[in-house]
Formats: C-alpha cells, structure tokens, sequence
C-alpha cells in the first residue's frame, strides 16, 4: 500500500500558545515531529497540514512539505480529510494522522496501528500501551476498552475499566490502555468519519474518535509493548521534553 502520513498543525491551543512553533532542543515542535516520522520511514510521504501561514513558513524553511487548509476544521481528522481531496496526495490507499504533538511516537506504534488497516479489519487504527492504575483518575489521560478481537469498545477521560472490588487490582491492571493519539485510515473510512454528524459523546468527552466509534465504524486497537512518552500539551510537557530530547536521540 502507498501510505501517506500527515501532520495537522495549528496555533488555537489554548494550554500551550502557540504550540507548533514552540521550541524543542532548538527547533520548532512541528518540525521535530517532521522529523521524527521522516525517520521511522514508514510512509512514503510526509506533510503538514496547517490554515497557519506562519506555520507553513517555518515548516517551508526547513524542507517540509506543506498543505494550506481551511480555518475552520474542528479536528486533525476533518484538516486531512480536505487536503487529501488535493491531486498531490488523492491516489494514496492509506493515511496516517500523526499530531503535531507527538515528537516521541514510535516506528512500534505507528507500524501496529498501520498492519491493523491494511490487513482488512477494522476500518480505522489506533494503538494503545497498558498503563498503571494511577492514570485512572487523570481526566488528560485517555483511556480506552478493547474487546477481544482488538476493536475499542470505548474511548474515555474517565476511569475505564472502574475498579468495582478491590481485591481485583492485578485483573484490573491487565485491562487499564492508555489511548497513543495517532490513527490509520484507508481514504474510504476517512470520508465516511468526516461526513458523519458531530455525536453528543464526542462533545461531551472531547474525543473525536467518539463520532465513528458511535455510528459503529470499527476501531482496531494495536496494544503496543513499550514505555509510553507522552505528547506535548502543557509548558510542564514541554520543559519535560527538552530534559529528555537527548537522552532520547541518542537512546
């Protein structure tokens, strides 16, 4: 399959102004992410996605491909579903949405959401690390339930699966899946997500994987066996990010 993976970019974040162009060991958070897929080479073509001419500026210095969108998409997904209607990147047979927060995503993560796509069973990908309890009760955490064929039965910043006894702490611990924020779709399931309405559980949680999850679009979950590092969405993040940039190059 020709796999395209793109990287949506705006500065509306409103925990973290201005957070593509924030700087991470020198160089803007969009571009490291660029980089970063760049390197786990597992698309054939990488881009940014933006409605940000500032953005789209910076990422043009370095190299990057770019893509202008319009300003008013409410999500990463709705931001590609437009720029793969443009004939440079009509023709590929599978998209991969990486945010633009992600500079420590992993060739594992990225990969396992990827072979759930084109394998043919599920219509979207995503994937997901088994974390410790503790992250229950963090509503910046999102959580996810998969049955047992790998297809999520729910996303969620709530406590989910709920500790109901106690005694079950181990049972429990199998089960808690920390949601890794990326997700594979063939163009069909693309635009089918895009054209669905918006779902009351997607704006009650504020997770758009609600909207094709509720009108019954299979999600395919990839448990990943590695250490989590989280994305970028705070200054705490950021600072911790900087701390950790070289130790993980070079890792």
């Amino acid at each position: 399959m020709s796999v395209l993976a793109v990287i949506p970019a705006r500065l509306g974040a409103t925990r973290l102004p201005r957070k593509p162009l924030r700087l991470l060991a020198g160089l803007p958070l969009v571009v490291r992410v660029w980089q970063r897929v760049v390197e786990l080479d597992v698309a054939d073509t990488v881009v940014v996605a933006t409605d940000s001419d500032e953005v789209a500026r910076v990422a043009i210095e370095h190299g990057i491909a770019v893509a202008m969108t319009s300003p008013e998409h409410s999500s990463g997904t709705e931001r590609i579903a437009e720029l793969v209607q443009q004939p440079s990147y009509r023709d590929f047979q599978a998209i991969i949405n990486v945010q633009g927060d992600e500079p420590f995503v992993s060739r594992q993560a990225l990969q396992s959401a990827l072979r759930v796509v084109t394998d043919g069973r599920h219509d979207i990908g995503t994937a997901a690390v088994l974390a410790t309890p503790d992250v229950l009760d963090d509503p910046n955490v999102v959580k996810v339930v998969a049955g047992d064929d790998g297809r999520a039965l729910y996303f969620s910043r709530a406590p989910i699966p709920f500790l109901r006894n106690h005694t079950d702490n181990e049972l429990q611990r199998a089960y808690v899946w920390q949601h890794i924020g990326i997700y594979v779709y063939t163009p069909e399931a693309l635009s089918r997500w895009v054209r669905l309405p918006a779902n009351p559980l997607e704006q009650i949680e504020r997770l758009e994987q609600l909207r094709p999850l509720a009108a019954g679009m299979s999600i395919g979950v990839a448990l990943v066996d590695e250490p989590l590092r989280p994305g970028i969405d705070t200054e705490q993040d950021l600072e911790r990010a900087n701390r950790e940039w070289s130790a993980f190059t070079t890792g």
